[in-house]
């Protein structure tokens, strides 16, 4: 049964006539994220640090790796002694930090975003089945919750790479076999309420069968706050890999992102400070940019919100 007839979640009257009146949907989403500054802002960043990642060939002045002893440690170009040749001056080997930062968003946001696939999959599935079904399935679901959430997950993570070693596909699969509980204690939420609505309950009365109650009835309906909590935790996961670079278990050389680079240029910090600087604030700007697109989306998708939407 079709819940069309109904406000769809996460829509205003305004926007519920504008949808009726044939408005592009797409159209509308624009002028949502206009009305918002923080919104916009926040898809700005995202937007530049995608384009970055994406084009970091064509963008970068330089190959990342080449070294260049004879130029180590150059200044940034405001700072005595630092060249408009590298803008952000160069590290320890001489290589252009400009390049470097440039060229490691590609493993930053591939790491972030798939990780989030990753435990986004596993937590939606689980989640719906647990709280469709509930009985014993829930049980078992919410003690295996229990016992992910008793253990430090940095702790967990460190325990794991220490055995497992660190590359970039690890990496993206511990990350997500680690983090999929928050998605599976969301989504189980949200289905426990959503189960008893009268159109599942009409759903069940015609004899709709569970799997297409799940994944065509429910699934649309949790989506929602599945996208806002996925978009939070790319955030997350960009710091989390930032962490384990720090103490060496995350992405090794010669894999370059923005994690590893704090790491190394920490040593040199009471000298040429721009070596963690810059892969540090690239990391802070982009956590802040994916927050604020984030938070938009909550405030959009969230039906609860629509009186103090921005």
């Amino acid at each position: 049964m079709s819940t069309n007839s109904a406000m769809e979640p996460g829509t205003s009257m305004e926007e519920q006539f504008e949808v009726s009146k044939g408005i592009n949907p797409w159209i509308r989403w624009f002028k949502l994220l206009l009305r918002s500054k923080t919104g916009t802002t926040g898809f700005i960043i995202v937007l530049t640090v995608c384009i970055t990642a994406i084009f970091a060939p064509q963008i970068a002045p330089y190959d990342p790796d080449a070294m260049n002893p004879a130029n180590m440690n150059a200044p940034p170009v405001w700072l005595e002694g630092g060249t408009s040749a590298h803008i952000l001056g160069t590290d320890s080997l001489g290589r252009d930090m400009l390049s470097r930062v440039i060229y490691g968003s590609q493993v930053s946001l591939l790491i972030g975003v798939f990780s989030v696939i990753v435990a986004g999959s596993i937590g939606l599935v689980l989640g719906i089945l647990a709280g469709y079904y509930g009985r014993w399935i829930d049980n078992l679901l919410m003690r295996v919750v229990d016992a992910f959430l008793a253990v430090p997950n940095i702790l967990l993570l460190l325990v794991i790479l220490g055995i497992f070693g660190s590359n970039l596909i690890t990496l993206i699969l511990v990350l997500g076999v680690t983090n999929w509980v928050i998605y599976a204690r969301l989504v189980r939420g949200e289905v426990l309420t959503l189960k008893e609505r009268d159109f599942i309950r009409a759903a069940r009365s015609i004899g709709t069968n569970d799997r297409t109650i799940m994944f065509k009835h429910i699934l649309p309906n949790v989506f929602s706050s599945f996208i806002v909590i996925s978009t939070l935790s790319v955030a997350t996961t960009l710091i989390i890999e930032a962490s384990l670079s720090f103490l060496g278990l995350g992405i090794q050389p010669p894999t370059i992102s923005w994690g590893y680079m704090l790491s190394t240029g920490r040593d040199y910090l009471a000298t040429s400070w721009w070596l963690a600087t810059f892969p540090g604030l690239a990391i802070t700007i982009t956590v802040l940019g994916i927050i604020f697109l984030g938070d938009w989306l909550r405030d959009v998708l969230d039906p609860r919100s629509q009186g103090r939407r921005p």
